[in-house]
């Protein structure tokens, strides 16, 4: 009998210990006819200084790619690609603590960018013939809708379908970062079995505003977080914007042929970087919109960035007209890496497909407006692949 009382009494502790392990919630998935099943798991992710709590998504395909994005900002945390050899690594630039994202994300990091993404000229635009002060946070501009989309809390839930897909929604209320309008954004994400990820925008407004909105990872398809330099990158535009020298375009577009923002066919990031020109100077390397031969609507193939030594390969369609390549020339060393090391310059690049910065200041680029009783509607898809 005092044996039967310490064995019930050892099954009751080890219940007990069961019941206080956080567990992750799978959401469920459809059959797929491939070795491996697509998943959704959630789990718990940090909790912010005021009790919010944040929580991490982890999206896996039939081939076992996989991606994680957390609440906070729908920001991206980690997306995986295989290599020539089929090793999986993690391909974007992430923080190693919660804290690097939660005390300002100074460089975007995986972020959705909106309510306009790039930068507004002194943070100012007149809409209607009211004028309206954003937030200044770029020198004299506003750049990524100040506190912006990247640094909301957002709702997220699974979607149910062929692949493994989440849909983040948040309101950006009237006179949010000086902007009109109640704002109803969606952004999903989806990662489907030819290992890609589309990302879809839609967005509704009460009232006459404007929105730009992309997404801010920093991709480095070596694996490595070392350098972007050694990249092939190739962008199917004739002409991009040149700026003033707090980087607001000044309203020429210019033809990339024979200057060193010729990527109509692929060439290493590297290349011309560091050759004596003006614009590149005002970056500090790549930090420029380029616009599409084919500026339409439609989804169409507009870039590629090819690593040699992996063998990855990035290919990018979308329906925005235009692109902006930026060469992380800010990254200075200041935040820790997941690889190791720091993140330091050109470590990571980005490619946010886009409407024109600055548009709502200049007449002559297509129109980021939004009336009320319409629907913003964009798709983004990054595809990898090896070669």
């Amino acid at each position: 009998m005092k044996n039967l009382k310490k064995t019930a009494l050892f099954l009751m502790l080890t219940a007990s210990l069961i019941g206080c392990k956080k567990e992750e919630k799978t959401e469920a998935m459809p059959e797929t006819t491939d070795d491996k099943k697509s998943s959704i798991v959630k789990s718990d992710y940090a909790t912010m200084a005021d009790g919010t709590k944040i929580d991490q998504y982890k999206l896996t395909n039939a081939n076992g790619m996989e991606m994680d994005v957390i609440t906070y900002g729908g920001i991206i945390t980690k997306l995986t690609a295989p290599d020539k050899n089929g090793k999986f690594e993690d391909i974007v630039l992430s923080y190693t603590t919660p804290e690097e994202y939660f005390n300002g994300n100074p460089y975007f990091f995986g972020g959705i960018i909106g309510r306009y993404g790039n930068r507004i000229a002194k943070g100012k635009f007149t809409l209607d013939g009211k004028a309206y002060q954003l937030t200044v946070n770029d020198g004299p501009n506003s750049l990524h809708g100040g506190k912006g989309f990247d640094k909301r809390v957002w709702t997220a839930e699974p979607v149910e379908g062929e692949y493994p897909s989440i849909k983040f929604t948040y309101t950006a209320r009237d006179g949010e970062e000086g902007y009109p309008g109640n704002l109803k954004v969606s952004v999903t994400y989806k990662l489907t079995n030819e290992n890609a990820l589309e990302i879809d925008y839609e967005a509704e407004s009460d009232k006459k505003t404007i929105v730009n909105l992309t997404q801010h990872s920093y991709f480095n398809l070596s694996g490595n977080g070392k350098t972007i330099l050694d990249h092939d990158l190739a962008l199917a535009a004739d002409k991009f914007l040149p700026v003033d020298a707090t980087l607001i375009p000044t309203g020429e577009l210019k033809a990339v042929k024979g200057t060193p923002f010729d990527f109509t066919s692929a060439k290493a990031i590297g290349k011309d970087i560091e050759v004596a020109d003006d614009q590149l100077k005002k970056g500090q390397g790549y930090d420029h919109c380029w616009v599409f031969t084919d500026a339409g609507n439609s989804l169409k193939e507009v870039g590629s960035l090819y690593h040699a030594a992996s063998g990855r390969l990035m290919t990018i369609s979308t329906t925005e007209p235009a692109i902006q390549f930026y060469s992380g020339n800010f990254l200075d060393g200041t935040h820790a890496a997941k690889t190791g090391g720091k993140y330091e310059k050109r470590s990571g690049l980005c490619l946010e497909t886009q409407h024109y910065p600055d548009a709502p200041n200049q007449s002559k680029f297509p129109s980021t407006v939004l009336e009320p009783g319409k629907k913003y509607v964009s798709k983004t898809v990054y595809r990898f692949s090896v070669k």
